[in-house]
């Protein structure tokens, strides 16, 4: 149920915190096992510089939520510098109230994007929501705004960047 452009400027101006899910949002929610088992993911370079852009133009840390215990991601989480890593998480809800409290903010202070049935009760409870275009359809109904690109290929990093032109004007 997408907002109006007024309602998304005054709560993305509000913003104070990104978190995310990874699969299917960072990547493309795929996964690939090469013959000795070892699991990769492709993440989008693109999203990267959006962690980074958030941190240095509008000073919005970003986290990761997610259900997936993946050394990968601990890996592409230390790079882009994201100290809000939460690998394991099944009661993403319970998470985002600890947060909120160990840092002192509000519930309208925090944006998260996700594309799944685990990210919709986190995405009721936040100021901000955004799925990737690619996301299930009952979470697009559920999001403040529906992305144009797909979860790996940008969907974050489109996300990042309409709150930071809120937060810069």
């Amino acid at each position: 149920m997408e907002k109006t452009t007024k309602e998304i400027v005054a709560k993305a101006k509000k913003i104070k915190l990104l978190l995310t899910d990874c699969d299917g949002v960072l990547t493309d929610g795929g996964v690939y096992y090469t013959a000795k088992g070892e699991e990769m993911k492709k993440f989008s370079l693109r999203d990267g510089m959006g962690v980074e852009r958030l941190r240095t133009l509008a000073q919005i840390e970003t986290g990761i939520i997610t259900g997936e215990n993946s050394d990968i991601v601990l890996r592409r989480a230390e790079k882009l510098k994201i100290i809000e890593y939460h690998p394991g998480v099944r009661d993403k809800l319970s998470k985002l109230k600890e947060i909120m409290e160990q840092r002192k903010l509000t519930s309208d202070q925090i944006a998260y994007i996700g594309d799944d049935c685990n990210d919709l009760e986190i995405m009721n409870h936040v100021g901000l929501s955004a799925c990737p275009a690619d996301a299930m359809p009952f979470v697009c109904k559920v999001a403040s705004l529906v992305l144009r690109k797909n979860g790996g290929f940008g969907a974050f990093r489109d996300f990042a960047e309409i709150i930071i032109e809120c937060q810069l004007k």
